[in-house]
């Protein structure tokens, strides 16, 4: 335990949970992925090392700030810590500046303490800015949601509601909840369309961590057309917000707009049960998947994810055209894209925990 001042801080343990996600819960700057769910699952399914930081108030023993923070050991790289890893957003929440620094300072030391070779804090820029500034940039997009589903969809543009009403002509139905069915449903429709997508798969384990620990805080929406899952959904919640960190439909059947389903299922959900901000999580500013997300009257906030090194120092973020790999990405991918499913299903799992977004 180190002690600054009148603030004690502790990498927090299992024990802490409750003070921990009592303390996120009630913090204007949250997201789900604030709980100290994120950190069990990271640990449950694939066994990097828990490494949140608490800080207590030394006079009166109150939890005054949470950062939220991952040991990664990731082969032939060596050790790196990130807050956190396999989402957009997992900075420090504090009472104020000097504690949010203290236990910046402290995730340093456990740094150095490894011999770590980088600390990432995935932050959000919490001032509002100009949106000629977004230009090219990863934003996470905002949606206020109203006090019920009806007022939601009374919200929303012609064109819109009449795209929710198309899935549900073309006879897509959906199924909200947690069970195991809902779980190998999804990872059927997420397994395939990320592989479509060039990029390695989670193992289902991942999800039934997420479920499992984050318990009646998690919620997945599964759409069937003809009883085939065709589109799948996971959210998260904390407090008054929402984040979907996951959401796939097979290209196949995009005509018949699950997607739209989808995404309507678990809004309405939420408006209609207290969740007054729903996080549809990372675009790149004015691209395919910015519009979609826009479409729904979602708002950009700009992310701001920095890297740090042994002295804690900012590490120069270049560029993936300047460092050379945005090509080999390119490749890497039209050679995932060929692969049998299975192989990418298992080769996805091997790897999949070393690769942090």
């Amino acid at each position: 335990m180190t002690a600054h001042q009148n603030t004690e801080l502790r990498v927090a343990s299992a024990d802490d949970k409750r003070e921990w996600d009592a303390y996120v819960s009630q913090h204007k700057d949250s997201s789900a992925y604030h709980q100290f769910a994120w950190l069990e699952a990271v640990k449950d399914a694939y066994g990097h090392t828990m490494l949140g930081v608490l800080a207590l108030c030394a006079n009166t023993g109150q939890v005054v700030g949470v950062f939220p923070a991952v040991l990664m050991t990731i082969p032939l790289l060596g050790k790196r810590i990130c807050s956190l890893p396999y989402c957009d957003v997992g900075y420090g929440l504090a009472d104020n500046g000097n504690v949010l620094n203290e236990m910046h300072e402290f995730l340093a030391a456990q740094m150095r303490n490894v011999k770590g070779k980088k600390l990432e804090i995935r932050g959000v820029e919490q001032t509002s800015l100009e949106t000629t500034q977004f230009e090219n940039r990863k934003v996470r997009m905002l949606l206020p949601l109203p006090k019920s589903s009806e007022a939601l969809l009374s919200s929303f543009k012609s064109k819109l509601r009449s795209q929710i009403r198309k899935a549900e002509k073309n006879g897509l139905t959906f199924e909200l909840g947690t069970s195991n069915v809902l779980v190998s449903d999804f990872y059927h429709v997420y397994a395939q369309n990320m592989r479509d997508l060039g990029s390695p798969v989670h193992a289902e384990k991942w999800f039934k961590a997420i479920i499992k620990n984050y318990g009646k805080s998690s919620l997945i929406s599964v759409v069937y057309h003809n009883g085939q899952p065709i589109g799948g959904g996971i959210i998260i919640k904390s407090g008054n917000n929402a984040s979907i960190p996951w959401a796939s439909t097979l290209r196949d059947f995009n005509r018949l707009a699950p997607n739209m389903l989808l995404y309507w299922s678990l809004l309405s959900h939420c408006a209609d049960n207290g969740v007054s901000v729903f996080d549809f999580g990372r675009s790149t500013f004015e691209e395919g998947t910015y519009k979609f997300k826009k479409q729904w009257g979602a708002e950009p906030q700009l992310l701001n994810w920095q890297s740090f090194d042994e002295s804690n120092e900012l590490i120069d973020a270049k560029s993936d055209a300047e460092s050379g790999t945005s090509r080999v990405r390119e490749i890497a991918e039209n050679i995932w894209r060929e692969l049998p499913l299975k192989f990418t299903i298992v080769t996805g799992s091997i790897l999949r925990p070393y690769i942090s977004l």
